[in-house]
């Protein structure tokens, strides 16, 4: 999407800093300078604003050397500073993803049931460790191994490489879309060793819907989900059987035509402060909310969740004006800059919603306690007489809606002053920090019909059809967009994406031109659906969606060419799935 970019200026007369970046966590950059890169900057003299940030998709998590150089410039020559990258810059300079080298094996009976797995992982790094490089293809991916599956056994080791590239980090999934890639591919390799039908060898080792909460053998503690119901819907909506009809119709017509299926659960919603301290991050992972209401009663909302595009001032005025109950256009949503929003974590990992959208329910459900409150006292009657009403905010005597406070009236009351129960202090506005107790588990199963052309070994992808779970939905618009464009990030990374060095580490593909990005009429129109398990871990029953698009499209598509060239013998292709790569497999097996 758009190029990094910062610009700095120094105030000499009071030794402020103010820093514009691009960057989905402006209060983790506001700590690293002046704790780590530039400690000659105090925090509270020290201004961080990300403005609305065009695409992260997690290479805009790590801290790069222009928030350091830049600033240290301004401050240098007491001037204000400014650096743009160019496409070319961020081709060469912006940090990387996947670049993994999986050995792995797995065993299972002779009618299908998974007994254990095996992996290990090289992970390329990049020639420098960036801010959370480690953590991806270790933590983040291995406790993913168990997949949508009962696994008794699971062994995995990563070891990370250092070469002559970029660093390697954060990129949509972020670990996870390498977990599920090799589970995934290696269930259908099976099914094709047992010659089972790779749906039907998924539902064999599927976790129960009746088994949740359910622990894994690799720490985590998967909190909900339906796998056969979102696997039925699948099939429904795919008309999986007449799929298969179909191909075997155009096989017998000489066409190459493949079906592939995938399934995956992401770890999302980071996450619990003393995990991931355990694990070596500083900050905890939890999320701050703020809610001012103001004498008019309309309503400021400062969340720590920086926005990169998801939506979030549609979905968090959502939960604000759902808790509070008034119109979802007084509620103005503020994020991305440090003077204004106390504290935050971010934006990654899928954690918005779940953590960041908690935190501000949480605050809201003080505010709710303060009106409630203050209307016994006006109305001259017990809190437990009265009772919020969620749909306009008012709070109303039980049974007697007519004898009621509105929210613009209490507002306007709490500001006043005018007359207040004891011990309660004028004004309107609370905020809260919350720190999950787990994570959420998110699913998605994806169905995709391609058809491999004999003369170019170009893939055509026919069908795409998703079936997702991300817990309660708050704004199906933006989940479906969610889900939308991170199939597409992923069906890139299976089809052409590729970041290529030559032997010296010169970037071959440094331009649009040379780098191949997915195109609109690359994919037909993609059939999305979802149902919905709630998760328990937070109160909106919410699971993260940002990522899982990109998580289980790249097996997907991969499964459906190999399917697709089954009859060459074909059992596995590396990503990316080139035409050149597919049509020299072609030739060499006698096409």
């Amino acid at each position: 999407m758009e190029p990094r970019a910062c610009a700095a200026q120094w105030t000499a007369a009071t030794e402020d800093m103010t820093v514009w970046t691009t960057s989905q966590n402006p209060h983790i950059i506001r700590f690293g300078l002046s704790a780590v890169t530039l400690p000659m900057l105090d925090e509270h003299k020290l201004r961080v604003i990300s403005p609305d940030v065009g695409g992260g998709f997690g290479s805009k998590i790590f801290h790069y050397p222009e928030e350091v150089i830049i600033p240290w410039i301004a401050k240098e020559i007491n001037r204000p500073c400014k650096w743009v990258a160019t496409r070319s810059e961020s081709f060469m300079t912006d940090s990387q993803g996947r670049d993994h080298v999986q050995n792995c094996k797995m065993a299972l009976t002779s009618d299908g049931i998974i007994t254990g797995l095996y992996v290990e992982l090289h992970a390329d790094m990049g020639a420098y460790l960036s801010s959370i490089a480690p953590l991806i293809p270790t933590v983040i991916c291995i406790t993913l191994f168990s997949g949508l599956y009962k696994n008794p056994g699971i062994w995995g080791e990563t070891t990370g490489t250092l070469t002559n590239t970029v660093p390697v980090d954060a990129y949509r999934g972020a670990g996870r879309p390498e977990a599920s890639y090799l589970v995934e591919r290696l269930v259908d390799v099976a099914a094709q060793e047992l010659k089972m039908d790779p749906i039907e060898i998924r539902r064999k080792n599927f976790i129960g819907k009746d088994e949740f909460p359910y622990q894994t053998p690799v720490a985590f503690l998967y909190d909900s989900g339906d796998y056969h119901a979102m696997f039925d819907k699948l099939e429904e909506n795919g008309d999986y059987k007449g799929m298969r009809a179909a191909q075997v119709k155009a096989k017998e017509d000489g066409r190459l035509i493949g079906i592939g299926v995938g399934g995956s659960v992401e770890a999302s919603g980071y996450g619990p402060a003393a995990t991931v301290g355990a694990l070596g991050f500083y900050g905890g992972m939890w999320e701050h909310g703020a809610i001012r209401v103001h004498p008019t009663g309309k309503v400021s909302v400062f969340t720590g969740s920086q926005s990169t595009g998801q939506g979030h001032e549609t979905t968090f005025a959502q939960i604000v004006a759902d808790k509070l109950g008034v119109d979802v256009a007084d509620v103005d949503v503020v994020h991305g800059d440090t003077d204004l929003v106390t504290q935050g974590m971010g934006t990654y990992g899928s954690r918005s919603a779940a953590v960041g959208g908690e935190a501000l329910s949480n605050a809201a459900n003080g505010i709710r306690d303060k009106l409630v409150t203050l209307a016994a006292h006006l109305m001259e009657v017990s809190e437990d007489d009265l009772v919020y009403d969620d749909e306009n905010g008012s709070v109303q005597v039980k049974g007697v809606p007519d004898k009621s406070k509105p929210f613009a009236e209490l507002a306007f009351a709490a500001y006043s002053g005018h007359s207040l129960p004891e011990g309660m202090d004028p004004g309107l506005e609370n905020a809260a920090y919350y720190n999950p107790g787990n994570f959420t588990f998110p699913s998605s199963a994806h169905l995709v019909q391609v058809e491999v052309d004999k003369d170019t070994g170009e893939v055509e992808i026919q069908k795409y059809i998703a079936v997702e779970d991300c817990g309660n939905v708050i704004n199906p618009m933006v989940v479906e967009g969610q889900i939308l464009g991170g199939i597409a990030q992923g069906v890139g990374q299976a089809l052409y994406e590729h970041g290529i060095y030559d032997d010296e580490g010169q970037l071959v593909t440094g331009s649009m031109l040379d780098y191949t990005m997915p195109r609109a009429d690359n994919f037909p129109m993609i059939d999305s659906d979802r149902i919905e398990t709630p998760s328990p871990s937070n109160s909106l029953g919410v699971k993260g969606v940002g990522e899982m698009g990109s998580i289980t499209s790249p097996p997907a598509v991969v499964n459906a060419v190999v399917d697709a060239l089954s009859d060459y013998g074909v059992k596995h292709i590396d990503m990316p799935l080139t035409s050149e790569k597919i049509w020299n497999i072609i030739q060499t097996n006698g096409g």
